[in-house]
């Protein structure tokens, strides 16, 4: 039996979605998923969503609409967390974009071993768990994971099994996506000296944007109802940002 997913919709704004994340408020909310260059801190897009749709599934497409109308060649990428996913990862690394994404913790089950302690075997195409059994491949799911298992005979005598896993069938299973190889590409490219200094100028880009329209331009709430609405003021406040930027640059340039 498929258990239906509950959706909550707000009852005086049914484009918003209801937001639930880790530091954040809870509640309907819309998101605005904004792109600047790091030259002059300039926005390049503006796309805003329900609050309910994560940040990294507009992402690619936007990337390539802004390639597509402005004529930019994108050579690198600085983003935040929400956005390593093996999708993204892979159309960055097909595009030939150096991406720089922030590490995105995990917290495995409270006294097992992480998935970083069992080694992948790239030639033989398995996993070796800490106590050095194999773990094969099994299947592929429909979201590109696949699936390595162990073999529970050898997993039921094993002294450290109570801190592998507590599948009641004695079976360890690490996953991996068929993109993993794009994701840890990028992972060495947070960790290179070019990858730390662009990953740097995060703060002084994307979130000094997202601060300013709040704290000077009132882009805390939404002013009206409805997606339309909400998309409006995004584009508007996203106007007057740069026009000001634009107008230090131009002052600057003459002095």
């Amino acid at each position: 039996m498929n258990e239906e997913k509950e959706v909550k919709v707000s009852t005086t704004d049914q484009d918003s979605g209801y937001m639930m994340r880790d530091g954040k408020p809870e509640g309907f909310f819309y998101l605005d998923h904004r792109t600047v260059d790091v030259k002059y801190n300039l926005i390049t897009d503006v796309f805003v969503t329900a609050g309910n749709v994560h940040d990294s599934v507009p992402y690619l497409s936007r990337l390539d609409r802004q390639s597509e109308r402005f004529g930019f060649h994108v050579e690198a990428v600085a983003l935040d967390s929400g956005y390593l996913t093996a999708p993204i990862c892979k159309g960055l690394e097909t595009r030939k974009i150096f991406g720089v994404i922030a590490h995105r913790r995990f917290h495995s089950t409270q006294g097992l071993y992480h998935k970083w302690q069992f080694t992948y075997d790239k030639e033989r195409d398995l996993y070796v768990c800490p106590q050095k059994q194999e773990l094969h491949y099994r299947t592929t799911d429909r979201k590109g994971y696949r699936h390595y298992a162990s073999d529970p005979g050898q997993c039921a005598s094993c002294p450290m099994l109570a801190k592998c896993t507590r599948s009641q069938n004695h079976r360890k299973v690490v996953t991996r996506h068929i993109w993993e190889e794009s994701k840890e590409q990028v992972r060495l490219n947070r960790l290179s000296k070019s990858g730390k200094r662009l990953y740097k100028k995060r703060k002084e880009t994307i979130e000094r944007s997202f601060a300013d329209a709040k704290q000077l331009h009132g882009f805390r709430y939404c002013r009206l109802r409805g997606l339309r609405n909400a998309t409006e003021q995004a584009l508007m406040t996203a106007d007057v940002q740069n026009m000001k930027k634009i107008a230090l640059l131009l002052e600057r340039r003459t002095i």
